[in-house]
């Protein structure tokens, strides 16, 4: 088959699974598939500012290559995210200056790098993320905004902002995200996306680290679709040997719960952000709503009830201990890297705050903090055990935000922080907790902008939330949806 913008334009909408059976079935090479998105990039992304640091030529070069591996996704294009998760030979800036100043190239694939090549996905190149992924919001002073394609004058979420925006666009059908208090699922929301927090311990964060911020954060991936979602995570899951703890392996492939039978489900819902302190926006809550009639409609119970944990203020003074220390130990790390020590002037005025933060916290404190995490936990859990099967709520308290609302004001670092923490209010208790939650594109509010709905399950319980996804997706569909900007 010839490649031409008349192939590029077939595929531009094409799901991950949809393109890897091109393959199999020897309709489209995967060179064809990667010089189809490579065209889709360049076309679209100048004005969305989603790859900041392309690989073209590495991965046309892979495509081509007779030991492109046999997997599941054999040449399919994909995106990393520009944090964590690194690729052995490219660039690794994690949104900071001192980082792509020294031009700093990764020495090695993380483990879920090689699962990633090991499932036939082609690189292209690495996608735009806030300063060392803190902030809900994608506007790193190193590269500058990511555009949101629904409304390029709001924000595309944080901290996987590019690979949300590329893909929402259609840049790639699939791309790496991670998240450490909603950065999957928040994008996935303010770009109309599927995205899914697996459990604690599903993904390895190997080899350098044995868990991410204490646990908090896990990698992931953004799709448009929940098939997609499922056979990625299929292909990424699993231990690295010596990980400090594994989320129970699944009674079968997550694949297998596309489709399959979900039963009745007991759901409660809360539309209201955890603590009761402020409302959240109206177009977030009918998002909530809407979905809980069609939960009710397809045959489940549906009932407003929430974990009593939930809304325990001291979870939040301790979500900050956990990031406050981790900053403070990530920059010491980068310190060693760079070969000096880093300064205010390094990072932005949040980030460096946190640091500071961090700093003055003991290791009492911090033992403390992670005990009352772990007392937090049960309790959340008792919920789950007691009788319901899913909670029902908004991704986020608010639709996309105009682009400059989460920037750092070096007068008052932490007030951005707490805006942040208020547009998360709803995603970041997962994190505490380590349990599964997933963001799903069932409604669009004013001026037509995305808000996203989330559900949780109980931990280790991925196969509940695609097998109900699967059903709201196939019982409203989103795939027929275009942003405004797109390929």
């Amino acid at each position: 088959m010839a490649y031409g913008p008349s192939m590029s334009d077939d595929l531009v909408w094409l799901d991950a699974t949809a393109q890897a059976d091109l393959v199999r079935r020897r309709q489209a090479s995967p060179v064809e598939l990667v010089e189809a998105a490579i065209a889709r990039i360049e076309q679209t992304n100048p004005e969305l500012n989603a790859v900041i640091i392309p690989r073209f030529e590495k991965a046309r070069a892979e495509a081509a290559s007779p030991a492109l591996p046999e997997g599941p996704f054999r040449g399919v294009p994909f995106l990393l995210k520009d944090l964590i998760c690194c690729s052995a030979g490219d660039p690794h800036h994690m949104g900071t200056r001192f980082l792509r100043d020294l031009g700093f190239i990764a020495p090695l694939d993380t483990y879920l790098a090689e699962k990633f090549r090991a499932a036939g996905f082609v690189f292209l190149g690495k996608t735009n993320t806030p300063e060392l992924g803190t902030l809900p919001t994608t506007e790193p002073e190193a590269y500058g905004p990511s555009r949101n394609p629904w409304d390029t004058s709001r924000s595309t979420g944080g901290s996987s902002g590019g690979s949300a925006a590329a893909v929402a666009a259609g840049m790639v059908a699939a791309a790496h995200a991670n998240d450490g208090g909603g950065s999957i699922r928040i994008p996935a929301s303010a770009c109309a996306l599927v995205g899914l927090k697996p459990s604690r311990g599903r993904i390895s964060c190997g080899p350098g680290l044995g868990e991410m911020l204490g646990g908090l954060a896990t990698e992931g991936v953004l799709t448009r679709s929940v098939r997609d979602t499922a056979a990625i995570l299929d292909a990424v899951a699993g231990p690295m040997p010596g990980d400090p703890y594994v989320a129970p392996p699944p009674a079968r492939p997550f694949a297998a719960e596309v489709g399959a039978p979900v039963g009745r489900l007991r759901t409660g819902l809360l539309t209201r952000p955890p603590g009761g302190q402020f409302a959240a926006h109206p177009d977030t809550v009918a998002a909530a709503e809407g979905t809980a009639r069609l939960l009710a409609s397809l045959g489940h119970s549906v009932e407003v009830s929430h974990p009593e944990a939930l809304d325990d203020p001291e979870s939040a003074p301790h979500f900050t201990t956990m990031y406050a220390t981790g900053m403070a130990h990530l920059l010491d790390v980068l310190g060693h890297v760079v070969d000096r020590v880093l300064g205010p002037a390094d990072v932005d005025a949040l980030n460096w705050g946190l640091a500071e933060m961090g700093r003055g916290c003991s290791a009492a404190q911090y033992l403390a903090t992670r005990e009352w995490i772990a007392r937090y936990t049960r309790r959340m859990a008792s919920w789950w055990a007691g009788g319901f099967d899913l909670l029902l709520t908004p991704t986020l308290t608010a639709p996309p935000l105009p682009l400059g609302h989460f920037v750092p004001d070096p007068g008052d670092p932490i007030a951005v922080g707490i805006r942040a923490a208020r547009l998360a209010a709803f995603t970041s208790p997962f994190n505490l907790t380590g349990q599964p939650a997933i963001s799903l594109p069932l409604h669009w509010g004013t001026g037509e902008l995305p808000s996203g709905v989330q559900l949780v399950a109980a931990y280790g319980r991925e196969d509940l939330l695609i097998r109900v996804a699967a059903q709201l997706e196939a019982a409203r569909p989103w795939a027929g949806r275009r942003p405004p900007v797109h390929a």
